[in-house]
């Protein structure tokens, strides 16, 4: 009698690939989403590589870094957000950036640099609870935290500090 064992590394119908619970149900390199509101694009976010996370809250991963482009009404780019990673929770409508994080308004030509960002969707809210550095045409401030509109047209810095330009009668 002989017996005859064949391996194969072709996948044979029936047979499924085991996911582990942690692994994201979806990845996709060099992604480039749109944004929109009744066909109105809002923002664009590019990335080289995104996992998505199912379940009871949906997660979208950018492990190796992102961009997001925020227009205005006639598709102008108002402000930029960067960072070397990111996560946004996609029920929640809410981004979260670690490493490196820029936030550009190109209009003001103004710009916060950060180790960790919030951006609320909804609220069209970015905020800070660290370190920030915020780099304007004629000064640079700091604090230890800040918040803004989305466009980074309207900020307030949680324990400033840098040479701020005052009008004498404001005093």
């Amino acid at each position: 009698m002989f017996l005859m064992i064949s391996c194969s590394k072709e996948p044979q119908p029936g047979n499924s690939i085991k996911m582990e619970q942690d692994d994201p149900s979806m990845s996709a390199h060099n992604i480039d989403v749109l944004f929109s509101d009744s066909g109105k694009v809002e923002a664009r976010l590019t990335s080289p590589l995104m996992n998505r996370y199912t379940g009871e809250a949906p997660l979208l991963e950018f492990p190796n870094g992102f961009k997001v482009y925020i227009y205005d009404s006639v598709h102008q780019i108002t402000s930029t957000i960067s960072g070397n990673r990111g996560t946004r929770m996609e029920l929640k409508h809410v981004m979260e950036a670690w490493g490196n994080v820029v936030v550009r308004n190109e209009k003001n030509n103004e710009q916060i640099n950060t180790e960790h960002l919030i951006w609320d969707e909804n609220k069209h809210k970015i905020w800070s609870d660290v370190n920030v550095k915020i780099t304007r045409p004629d000064n640079v401030l700091y604090g230890t935290g800040m918040e803004s509109n989305e466009t980074f047209t309207r900020y307030s810095i949680q324990e400033p500090s840098g040479e701020m330009n005052v009008k004498k009668d404001s005093i």
